[in-house]
């Protein structure tokens, strides 16, 4: 792992560029959620779940924490498979969602850096199963997309990467029923 491929700084634009551009894509309301699913491994150049970088995920974590505060919305943390992908996230925020709440606590090796290091920086932390989100940033091809609201929209934003690892986004829109009488506006 090169020193320079990450810094707090770096985290902090990339992701607050993200979460602005998802919010404004997807006209994402004051309070909605984007979750965030990331492998460190893959940030620092390894293959992912191979080489956990702790200090990676709390860069990233505060990151994330700190652009939804900025923006206005929720932030929400993928684990990863050892935790069958649960979310960690606010205890509030998952009642006021009324998820299904799991219990674990997320490790660097089991649940992912990231969603260790946001678990340390939150008030009240809490695992949800699942939840349906109104965006999703996904760093190094963590399949975060299972935990987008339907449908998704696939964003290109200006970052394409966060250090070494492929950086994609979606937003959700509603589902348009109907044919072609359905009327929309």
């Amino acid at each position: 792992m090169r020193e320079s491929l990450l810094t707090e700084q770096m985290a902090h634009e990339v992701l607050s560029a993200c979460v602005g551009e998802l919010k404004r894509a997807g006209s994402i309301p004051a309070g909605g959620v984007v979750v965030l699913g990331c492998s460190t491994s893959e940030v620092a150049g390894g293959r992912i779940g191979k080489a956990s970088v702790p200090e990676y995920g709390e860069m990233i974590a505060r990151a994330m924490l700190q652009s939804c505060a900025e923006h206005g919305l929720k932030a929400a943390f993928q684990c990863c498979e050892h935790l069958n992908r649960a979310i960690a996230m606010e205890e509030e925020d998952l009642r006021a969602l009324g998820l299904c709440r799991v219990h674990a606590v997320p490790q660097p090796k089991a649940g992912g850096s990231v969603p260790a290091a946001a678990w340390r920086l939150m008030k009240r932390p809490a695992l949800a199963m699942a939840i349906q989100a109104d965006a999703a940033i996904d760093v190094g091809d963590t399949l975060v997309g299972m935990h987008i609201r339907p449908v998704a929209v696939p964003l290109r934003g200006e970052y394409r990467s966060l250090g070494e690892a492929r950086l994609v986004m979606a937003y959700s829109r509603l589902p348009l029923i109907g044919g072609e009488r359905a009327v929309y506006e």
